[in-house]
């Protein structure tokens, strides 16, 4: 067994290959954390400025956010 078997494949506990929605969720996310957004209010500021809805089409607010990570993370 090679030494790098013993880490954790980022993918290994995924059930599905992620949505179109989820991949720009994703990327978007990345972007606001790559331009130096560290705190919630400004990751949702930044979602809403990038034009990036939540499912049901409505502006992000910190608790909708909140709700769909726990959702996506289910």
């Amino acid at each position: 067994m090679q030494s790098t078997d013993r880490y954790l494949d980022a993918h290994q506990a995924r059930q599905r290959p992620p949505t179109p929605y989820e991949d720009l969720l994703g990327d978007a996310i990345e972007r606001a954390f790559a331009a130096g957004v560290t705190e919630l209010p400004a990751l949702v500021a930044h979602l809403n400025r990038s034009h990036m809805s939540t499912p049901s089409g409505t502006p992000w607010t910190e608790e909708n956010y909140r709700a769909e990570m726990a959702r996506l993370g289910a």
